[in-house]
C-alpha cells in the first residue's frame, strides 16, 4: 500500500526533528542583543494597577479585585529576577523553554463586571492591566468563538496568543512545538489557580483566528490568538455552568509548496487556522473514551499508589508550589521512592481524586485520549528500571523494556546532564495520523497544549514535594521510540525529567 501523502503539520514534525547526524549543523551562535522584549508595550491605554490587591485585604472574604489579582498573578506572573548583563530574567510562575515567553494574556470583560467593558493586556511586568480598548466587544468574541455556550453566562474573558519570533528566535522552526508546550504550561497554571480563587476557566480550542487576532488588533504575522477561556465566576450562581467542549477541527493541509527553513513555522501555523463560520460548539460534551492502548504480555504491572497530595487549607500549599516553582538545572544522581513517583503521576493524571480538596475534577483539556505516556525509570526504589507504559484506566505502569537506560537518555536529551542524572523520565507521545484524523492539523496544537498541561500539572506536584523537575523540548525524535521500545505511531511530543536536586534547591 502506498504512503499516505503528509499534511502540513506531519510534514512539519518530520521537518524539525533533530537527529545525530543534522543536530551539528543546527548550532548556532546567539546575538543577545537581538533577542525579542518578553513583555509587550502599547503607545496608549489606561493602566490599571493590580499590585495593591495581592495583600492588602482578607484572604477569607476576597473582593473581586483581590481575587482576579491573585489569579492572574498565579496564573503567569513574576516571582524572580536574575540580574543577568545583557539584560534581567524575569521568571515567572510557568516555565518557558529557554525563558523566552511567548505566551500574551488578554482579558475581554462584558457588561456587568468591576473591570470596565473592553480589552485588556495584562502586563506581567508591572502586574497590571492595560485597557487598550474601551468598546463593547462581547458580542464579536462569540461570533469569533463560533458561539461556543460557555460564553452566554460568563461575562469575562481569557485569550492566550504567541508571539512567535520570541521563540524563533532561538529555536528557529521547532519554536513552534514549544510555543504550545509553553503555552500548554500556562493553560495548566490558569485552571488550577481559577480554583484557588473561585473561578472556572472554560477552555476552546476551537475560534475563528483571523477575527480573534482582528480583535485583538495583531499583525498575525508576528502574533496569533492560539487558545480562548471563557471564566467563570463561582460565586455567581448563573455562572456555575457544566463542563463544555473544548475543541473543534480545522481542514486537513496536503497542498503546500516548498517551503525553505525559516518559514515552516508561519505557515504551519497559517495553515491550522480556522476560517468556516459554519462550525458550531454543541452545548454538551462529546463522548470521549479513554483505553488503555498497549497491553504487553507477560510485562511487570506495578499499579499506582493512589494517595491524593494534601494540599492545606484553602489550597495554600498549592498557591505557594505555584509562586515558587522553579525548573531545576541539576540533579544529584540520587534515586526517588515509588511512592514519590506515583504522587507526581496522581496529581496529574487522576484530578477526580481531588474534588475533596477544592480542585476542579474534570479540568479542561483538549483530548487526552490522544496522549501516551511512557517512564523511563532510572532509579526508582522497589521499580525495576526499564520503559513503562502508564496504563491510565488501570492506574498501573507496564514494563515493556527491561534495561538501565541511563547512558540512553542522556543521549536522547541532546546529552543533557538532566538525563543522565535524573531518577525517573516521563515521555508524553500522540498518534499524529489518528490526531489529524479526528481534527484536522489544527490537532497539532491541541496536542502540545495537552501535553504542557499535563508538563505543569507534574511540576507543581514536583516542587511541593521537594522532587526536582524540569521539562526538555529538544531531543531526538525518532531514537526515543527506537531506544525505549516505544511504537513507531507515537510522535514524542515532550519530555519531563524528575530526579532528587541539590540541598540548595530543594
Amino acid at each position: 500500500m502506498a504512503d499516505l501523502p503528509l499534511t502540513i503539520t506531519q510534514h512539519y514534525h518530520e521537518r524539525t526533528k533533530y537527529a545525530p547526524e543534522t543536530i551539528a549543523s543546527r548550532g548556532r551562535e546567539l546575538d543577545f542583543t537581538e533577542q525579542p522584549t518578553p513583555f509587550k508595550d502599547y503607545p496608549l491605554g489606561a493602566s490599571l494597577s493590580l499590585k495593591t490587591y495581592l495583600e492588602s485585604e482578607s484572604r477569607a472574604s476576597p473582593s473581586q479585585w483581590q481575587r482576579l489579582s491573585q489569579f492572574l498573578y498565579c496564573s503567569y506572573g513574576i516571582t524572580a529576577v536574575i540580574p543577568y548583563p545583557e539584560r534581567p530574567l524575569y521568571l515567572r510562575t510557568a516555565p518557558s523553554a529557554g525563558g523566552l515567553y511567548p505566551a500574551e494574556i488578554y482579558v475581554i470583560a462584558g457588561e456587568g463586571t468591576m473591570l470596565p467593558a473592553g480589552l485588556y493586556n495584562y502586563q506581567a511586568k508591572t502586574h497590571s492591566l492595560l485597557h487598550f480598548w474601551d468598546s463593547h466587544v462581547w458580542s464579536n468574541l462569540e461570533a469569533a468563538c463560533l458561539w461556543h455556550p460557555a460564553l452566554t453566562q460568563t461575562r469575562l474573558a481569557i485569550l492566550v496568543s504567541a508571539v512567535f519570533q520570541r521563540s524563533a528566535w532561538r529555536y528557529e522552526d521547532r519554536a513552534y512545538r514549544r510555543i504550545f508546550l509553553d503555552s500548554g504550561h500556562l493553560l495548566g497554571n490558569l485552571e488550577l489557580a481559577a480554583s484557588l480563587y473561585d473561578f472556572r476557566v472554560h477552555l476552546m480550542g476551537g475560534f475563528v483566528d483571523q477575527q480573534l487576532n482582528q480583535l485583538l488588533y495583531l499583525d498575525p504575522q508576528q502574533e496569533g490568538v492560539i487558545a480562548a477561556a471563557a471564566l467563570a465566576d463561582l460565586l455567581e450562581a448563573d455562572q456555575n455552568l457544566p463542563p463544555t467542549p473544548t475543541l473543534l477541527p480545522s481542514n486537513q493541509c496536503l497542498d503546500y509548496p516548498a517551503l525553505a527553513e525559516g518559514d515552516l513555522l508561519a505557515y504551519t501555523h497559517a495553515a491550522t487556522a480556522i476560517e468556516s463560520q459554519e462550525l458550531t460548539y454543541s452545548s454538551s460534551l462529546p463522548s470521549v473514551s479513554i483505553e488503555d492502548k498497549y497491553n504487553f504480555p507477560f510485562c511487570l504491572k506495578m499499579p499506582i499508589q493512589q494517595k491524593p497530595i494534601p494540599w492545606g487549607a484553602d489550597l495554600e500549599q498549592l498557591e505557594t508550589a505555584m509562586l515558587h516553582r522553579r525548573s531545576t538545572r541539576r540533579y544529584t544522581g540520587a534515586g526517588l521512592s515509588w511512592q514519590e513517583l506515583s504522587d507526581v503521576l496522581h496529581f496529574a493524571y487522576c484530578p477526580e481524586q481531588y474534588h475533596d480538596q477544592g480542585l476542579e475534577e474534570r479540568p479542561d483539556y483538549f483530548d487526552l485520549s490522544l496522549i501516551q505516556t511512557f517512564v523511563a525509570v532510572l532509579d526508582v526504589t522497589d521499580l525495576e528500571t526499564g520503559c513503562y507504559y502508564y496504563a491510565l484506566q488501570a492506574q498501573e505502569l507496564r514494563q515493556i523494556r527491561f534495561k538501565d537506560f541511563r547512558r540512553e537518555v542522556h543521549y536522547l536529551c541532546l546529552g543533557q546532564e538532566l538525563g543522565r542524572d535524573a531518577a525517573a523520565v516521563i515521555f508524553h507521545t500522540a498518534d499524529l495520523q489518528k490526531a489529524i484524523a479526528s481534527y484536522g492539523d489544527r490537532a497539532y496544537r491541541y496536542l502540545h497544549m495537552d501535553a504542557g498541561h499535563l508538563g505543569q500539572r507534574l511540576n507543581l506536584a514536583a516542587i511541593h514535594l521537594k522532587i526536582g523537575v524540569s521539562g526538555i523540548g529538544g531531543f531526538f525524535d525518532d531514537q526515543v521510540n527506537e531506544v525505549l521500545g516505544i511504537p513507531e505511531d507515537e510522535a514524542v511530543l515532550y519530555i519531563t525529567t524528575l530526579g532528587k536536586p541539590p540541598p540548595s534547591q530543594g
